[in-house]
């Protein structure tokens, strides 16, 4: 039986970072863990958090705007500091964990200066500023890819590839296999642009279905997401086309959405990336070009040299490039499936339980505890002996 620790999760705030923290979270807890997050207001508005979860904000500046922002941003940080160690001194985390992001950032530099053990996981194929800064400090680093850009050779010893966690309902399709598809079936296609969706998205896909061919046109089925000023137009495309479609500016349930889908078209975030490989859904990646350090092209990488994916460039996805990648792959017998298959050759189901595992073992044993609660106790009864005297003698 695993002894009963506490753990402290630290995340900035985007989805890319938040949704492995909460895999995380769950699984520590699922364990008999108590475990509390840290991150910013934006981080812990996002869904999806297990409901033991504890959670506090720290200050975290974001460095940019020149000097006078570094500096701002220098003295945020410090601040988060120094509230960071109060809370890991009333918290006690055998492990402190961060996922990444500038609200990461103050709970680490809290726990190397509290001498607590620390793990960094990056969700990209790219290490992240916030890690790299931290990797030569911390005892462990989780990658999700095998090729890691800028992270340091150096360091290749601290370097445990887990890969990103994906929620349960995302396993459960990949243990169902892909959907049946008859060469006269109905090809059903999901679209999804990240949180808010993607006008790129909007523009090309309604305009590269409209150069099908009618016969495919009508075993066409499509869902997208598509940003809120986008939306009408995108229902009046596929509704000229007399195309089976469902537009929503958000969909909660896309684990289903995915389940239900023959071909995905996609950003290429983190979190989307490692669910379509573990799910086994073939894919066309546009990742998003402004992206730090290029990093959503690196995530497709394995992917597509796999088979499992295509990728393009922004402004190479024309719609006539999509059109003739969408008609290769519904047309051509076996190549979805097939595509399926190497997609999910990509995937690593086991993410979340092999870095709850990796936390775990930077614990100390559990007769360290034993030995610091003893400590403690036996500090608080000389304290306490040494109150009683002073009170009797009348001193202070």
């Amino acid at each position: 039986m695993t002894a009963t620790r506490h753990y402290l999760l630290a995340a900035g705030g985007t989805g890319g970072h938040m949704l492995p923290a909460y895999a995380l979270a769950g699984e520590l807890i699922s364990r008999g863990h108590r475990v509390a997050l840290v991150s910013d207001d934006r981080g812990l508005k996002i869904p999806g958090a297990p409901a033991e979860l504890e959670t506090h904000v720290l200050p975290a500046g974001r460095v940019h705007g020149g000097p006078i922002g570094w500096v701002k941003a220098a003295l945020a940080i410090r601040k988060g500091r120094r509230m960071g160690i109060d809370l890991i001194d009333e918290f006690d985390p055998a492990v402190v964990v961060g996922f990444g992001g500038y609200p990461s950032l103050p709970s680490l530099l809290a726990a190397k200066a509290t001498k607590r053990p620390t793990v960094i996981h990056e969700q990209n194929a790219v290490l992240g500023r916030t890690n790299r800064l931290m990797a030569g400090r911390v005892d462990a680093i989780a990658v999700a890819y095998r090729n890691i850009h800028r992270f340091p050779e150096a360091l290749a010893l601290k370097r445990h590839l887990t890969g990103n966690p994906v929620r349960e309902e995302v396993i459960a399709i990949r243990e169902e296999g892909y959907p049946p598809f008859p060469e006269d079936g109905i090809m059903r296609l999901l679209v999804v642009g990240g949180s808010l969706g993607a006008t790129v998205l909007s523009d090309v896909v309604p305009a590269a279905i409209a150069m099908l061919p009618r016969a495919l046109l009508d075993r066409l089925q499509i869902v997208q997401q598509a940003r809120e000023s986008d939306i009408e137009g995108v229902r009046a495309k596929y509704a000229e086309l007399g195309v089976a479609a469902e537009c929503a500016p958000y969909f909660a349930d896309i684990p289903d959405r995915m389940r239900w889908a023959h071909l995905v078209i996609a950003r290429a975030g983190a979190s989307t990336v490692a669910e379509l490989a573990c799910a086994g859904r073939p894919a066309v990646f546009v990742p998003y070009p402004h992206a730090m350090d290029d990093h959503q092209s690196w995530n497709v990488a394995d992917l597509v040299e796999a088979g499992g994916a295509v990728s393009f460039a922004q402004p190479d996805f024309t719609a006539a490039a999509l059109a003739k990648q969408i008609q290769r792959m519904a047309l051509e017998p076996g190549a979805l499936e097939e595509a399926a298959a190497r997609a999910a050759s990509c995937g690593l189901p086991d993410a979340t339980r092999d870095l709850a595992d990796l936390v775990e073992s930077l614990a100390a044993p559990p007769m360290m505890d034993v030995i610091r609660v003893g400590a403690s106790a036996r500090s608080a009864a000389v304290a306490g002996g040494i109150a009683a005297t002073r009170t009797r003698s009348g001193g202070e």
